[in-house]
């Protein structure tokens, strides 16, 4: 997947469909469309998965929150909508099994009512699951409990354990854009929209963008333009149709991070009701502890949301109730902040985000031809795309049905890999277990061709940062095969550092410049701005977190 190579068939090919909007939906868009036998064209103002896509809680699921109110306020719509994350779940799980795991959840309760409560409650979400192969809702008594996470409360009652899915949401992303790459798709990040070339009766037939990393213009024919810019959809719906009626409702979600000693668990926990009634998860993620998330109101979409000091005492009173030995400000590591797509219904002034369900609309504007896929949420992401395309599908006239239910992505596409075989030659190279164990995790079938890199300079089978079994061949695969143009790309969203380790992410920087450097053909000057802004931009998050 070289960036070069794409662009130029960006400038110079006509597709059938362009999708603006790189992230979990508009990857899926893009895959699912290419597999129809469309011509796709890919783009994102920023990288691959940068912003809502990759700033998740990592969970693949149904919605516990979403099943609760249903019953609370008999709203069947939120019942339609756990059922159809639950029925994805099992999907997610085998599209990329080695970015995609089943994680046990528990939940703990303070008296009987409450886990008589929170059991049958759990129970209905297995049973809407069906049988999917993940274990059924458990009521655990108070020394099981503390077997699963040693760190909690010891004024619990007991607790209900029940299953979902975890992943690595930026890398599934990423799997997606590269397998739409591998099925004829055109594909290239950094492409900002500027603006809409219209024919004669007002359709839009041409995209104009500019190339951030080179600032050239240039402009993209397609039959059909896809907006799947999740909570920046309205920027673009506009941009096609100024008389369009603002549609999104923006909600910032945060999370903290801090070491796991705190839990010393590998399952994760479900507080499933704060004192304003939202639900915080605290999951692994990789070796540290992450919590979150919030909704709360956001209107400065113009600049990326971060973790703000008083989100950080809100998180940590939040906690404190469950965990026995609590971790201090000072024990934070790093923490992230997103923009939730949530939709609102034409005409709507409804500002309370909490309440919006996160369902999804495809919109056709008659007057440009824009398609826009409006809302919805990570589990449910191929869905929407499966929607969307549809839709696209009989503007078209492609009856061709929809194939990314079985379509495994890259990274398990090869049926001939041995992990345990790669294990035994990786382990002969001289790296850890812990090393060999995060390619797979990472890379699954494509570790191979990480390895393989050893043999170019003994250098990049040697760490980026003591401590972490990151490698320096994972920045060289990445730059060649997974478009990484820029520090943060590889170090936020390839192997997630920046979100669990800032004063990692800033030493890691400085080791991996050079490779960069070499790789991308960056003078001396311009790797140390690299550095410099890179450094700058994380500091500015600490600052903005009080710590």
């Amino acid at each position: 997947m070289k960036r070069p190579e794409n662009l130029d068939r960006l400038r110079t090919e006509e597709f059938d469909i362009c999708v603006i909007g790189a992230g979990a939906s508009g990857s899926g868009v893009a895959l699912d469309a290419t597999l129809r036998g469309f011509k796709v064209a890919l783009i994102d103002r920023s990288d691959f998965c940068s912003e809502t896509s990759s700033r998740s809680t990592k969970l693949i699921h149904g919605g516990v929150r979403y099943l609760e109110q249903a019953f609370k306020k008999l709203d069947f719509a939120q019942l339609k909508q756990v059922n159809h994350g639950l029925h994805e779940r099992k999907t997610l799980l085998k599209l990329a099994p080695h970015l995609a795991k089943p994680l046990a959840l528990i939940t703990p309760v303070f008296s009987w009512f409450e886990g008589i409560y929170y059991s049958i409650g759990l129970k209905i979400y297995g049973l809407i699951a069906g049988d999917d192969g993940m274990p059924k809702a458990k009521w655990l008594n108070k020394k099981e409990t503390f077997q699963r996470i040693p760190g909690l409360t010891r004024s619990l009652h007991s607790s209900i354990m029940y299953y979902d899915g975890q992943f690595d949401d930026s890398r599934f992303t990423v799997a997606m854009v590269q397998s739409a790459v591998k099925e004829g798709a055109a594909a290239a990040n950094y492409l900002e929209l500027k603006k809409f070339q219209k024919n004669a009766s007002g359709k839009i037939q041409k995209a104009v963008v500019s190339d951030l990393i080179s600032n050239q213009e240039f402009s993209i024919s397609a039959k059909l333009f896809v907006n799947c810019t999740g909570p920046y959809a309205d920027h673009v719906r506009l941009m096609a149709d100024p008389a369009e009626e603002l549609r999104m409702r923006p909600a910032k979600g945060v999370h903290i991070v801090f070491p796991s000693s705190y839990l010393q668990s590998k399952d994760a926990m479900l507080i499933p009701e704060t004192k304003d009634g939202r639900v915080v998860f605290v999951k692994p993620l990789d070796d540290e502890v992450m919590v979150g998330t919030t909704d709360t109101a956001y209107h400065d979409l113009a600049n990326e949301p971060v973790l703000e000091e008083q989100e950080v005492d809100y998180l940590l009173e939040t906690l404190e109730p469950f965990i026995e030995k609590m971790p201090q400000r000072a024990d934070i590591k790093a923490g992230f902040a997103g923009v939730r797509p949530l939709l609102a219904p034409k005409s709507s002034n409804r500002k309370e985000t909490k309440s919006l369900l996160r369902d999804h609309e495809v919109e056709y504007d008659q007057n440009s031809g824009l398609i826009s896929l409006l809302g919805g949420k990570w589990t449910t992401y191929r869905v929407m795309a499966k929607d969307t395309v549809d839709y696209a599908a009989e503007l078209l006239r492609n009856s061709v049905p929809c194939q990314t239910d079985s379509h495994v992505l890259v990274g398990a596409q090869q049926k001939d890999f041995n992990a345990t075989e790669f294990s035994k030659k990786a382990l002969e190279t001289g790296i850890s277990e812990e090393q060999v164990t995060h390619l797979l995790d990472k890379y699954g079938d494509q570790a191979e061709e990480v390895l393989k890199l050893f043999s170019e300079s003994k250098d990049y089978s040697n760490p980026i940062l003591e401590g972490y079994p990151f490698l320096k061949a994972e920045v060289v695969y990445t730059l060649r095969n997974e478009m990484v143009t820029k520090l943060r790309d590889f170090l936020s969203r390839r192997i997630r550092l920046e979100i669990s380790d800032w004063e990692g992410s800033i030493k890691a920087a400085e080791t991996i410049a050079p490779i960069l450097q070499k790789e991308l053909s960056w003078s001396e000057e311009q790797t140390l701005i690299e550095v410099a802004e890179y450094v700058k931009l994380i500091e500015g998050f600490k600052e903005k977190a009080g710590l």
